[in-house]
Order: C-alpha cells, then structure tokens, then sequence
C-alpha cells in the first residue's frame, strides 16, 4: 500500500481504514515504524490517535534511532508476525539508513511474503522502491541532474515513486529522473491517495490520482547536455489512475500491463545483504 502522504489522520481516514482492512482487521498485530522521522514520538502519537479511532486493539509503535536497534531479534521476530506494517514520513534517506539489510527489514518480507500488508506514505512509500527517489527539486521544467536516485528497501522493483505529486507540483522532477532513467517507469501519488498492490492486480483509493509516467520509448539528448540544462523529451508517455480505478494484470496490455507486472512481481530481487 503506497500512499502519497497527507493522508487524512482525523476524519473518514478512508486511506488508513483500508490499511486496517488490508492488515486483516482491528484485531490484527499493527506495527508504525516511524524510522524516518526526526520526531518519531509526535509522529507515533498522531497514527495512535488515529488507529485508535478505527478501533485498531494492537497497534505498536517500532522506534528506531539506529542501525543497532534495527538488529533486535525478539524486535524482529514481533514484526515477522504482524498483519501491517506501516512505515511514517520523514526523510526516506534516514529510513533506509536504519533499516536497510537488518534483521527488521528481513522480517518485514518474512511479514510480506506471509501476507502482511506493508504501508508506506510519504518518505514512507519512496523508500519501498528498490530505485529510490532520494531527493531533488526541478521547479519549472525537468533538468539533468536534478533528481538523484538511492538505493531502497526493494519491495518494489523498476518503479519510481515520488509522493505529494499533484499537491507540490513535482511533475518536472518525476520525469528529471525517469529520463535519466529510462527502462524505469514513474508513478506520482497526490495526498490523501494509495497505491494498492494486490497478487495480480492494482486499484486506486482515497482523494487524489496516481499519474504514471513512460519515457521507455522516448527521444530525449538528457545524455548530450550539461547538468541543469533542460532536455528535450519526446514521445513521453503518461498515464492518469483516478481513485477508484482497478486493473487486474490479466486484462491489460502495453503499459499498463508492464506497470502491474513490475508492482507485483514478488521476488523480491533487491537484497542488501
């Protein structure tokens, strides 16, 4: 569950009402690792109010100031059996600082592949890529160079993820880094609105779009310019995913299909260790 941050925490919350759902319900083991805040206790006392409200009996917050904590085996073993993990906002960078191959992160795919629903909003959700988006800004127009990609936690594969896409305009960095990037694809997730991956399929929930980008087939000289400069782009191909939109694998084709196949392929390719 890829959720573009601002998700609303205090009215329908229909965002983390699916995720509740997704877990396996109020009753499941919820753990909100908040490893990507510098301010981890505020940020857990807002989704304990929230989870509270949806009437979550087993939420547990998973604080981690570094590396080491991230090595906890009864830590680890708790996690491995819970039905969500959500992951908070904060700085993706810092998040997988701490938790890139440590035994938290092996019991999170231990967790997924058993099931699990794993949630990421905001910095959250950048960091499931195994192509992370690690920081940049492009304000008027895309420019080489001014996106930087990082390596991620890999439970997604050759999908990039940028978040608060529609609400902070962040189209032009988007295709900044799939140009440079070009056999990945780009999706843009506005707030308020996830990204769901189910075993062969994908909708769209919450109040937002999630936008798809495709410069796989593009002509573009991002690798004749200097850094900064804008490049010519053509023939880039983008997609819009309204919420309420659902596509099972099978029925596509071209695009849409590959974009699936890559969010659900399950390998799990990307390994830290």
């Amino acid at each position: 569950m890829i959720i573009g941050g601002g998700e609303d925490r205090t009215d329908a919350k229909d965002v983390l009402q699916k995720f509740v759902a997704l877990a396996g319900g109020p009753q499941q083991l919820i753990v909100v690792i908040t490893a990507a805040s510098k301010v981890p206790n505020d940020v857990w006392e807002m989704y304990r109010s929230a989870f509270d409200a949806l009437e979550a009996t087993k939420v547990s917050h998973v604080r981690i100031n570094h590396r080491g904590e991230a090595e906890d085996e009864d830590l680890a073993q708790r996690i491995a059996h819970a039905g969500g993990i959500f992951m908070t906002g904060g700085d993706q960078k810092r998040l997988v600082t701490f938790l890139g191959g440590t035994r938290l992160e092996q019991a999170m795919r231990t967790a997924y592949e058993n099931g699990a629903c794993i949630a990421g909003t905001s910095a959250g959700a950048s960091g499931m890529c195994t192509h992370m988006l690690a920081e940049g800004k492009a304000e008027l127009a895309p420019e080489k160079g001014a996106a930087r990609l990082g390596a991620g936690l890999g439970f997604i594969s050759r999908v990039i993820i940028d978040q608060h896409f529609s609400e902070r305009h962040r189209i032009n960095r988007l295709l900044s880094a799939i140009a440079q990037s070009p056999f990945l694809l780009g999706a843009g997730i506005d707030e308020d609105t996830a990204l769901i991956v189910h075993e062969d399929s994908i909708e769209v929930a919450g109040q937002g779009s999630v936008t798809v980008v495709d410069c796989r087939h593009a002509r573009t000289n991002v690798a004749d310019i200097p850094a900064g400069a804008v490049p010519h782009m053509l023939d880039v191909r983008l997609h819009l995913l309204p919420s309420g939109s659902r596509f099972a694998r099978a029925d596509q084709e071209g695009v849409l299909a590959d974009f699936i196949s890559y969010l659900t392929d399950r390998t799990l390719e990307h390994d830290h260790r």
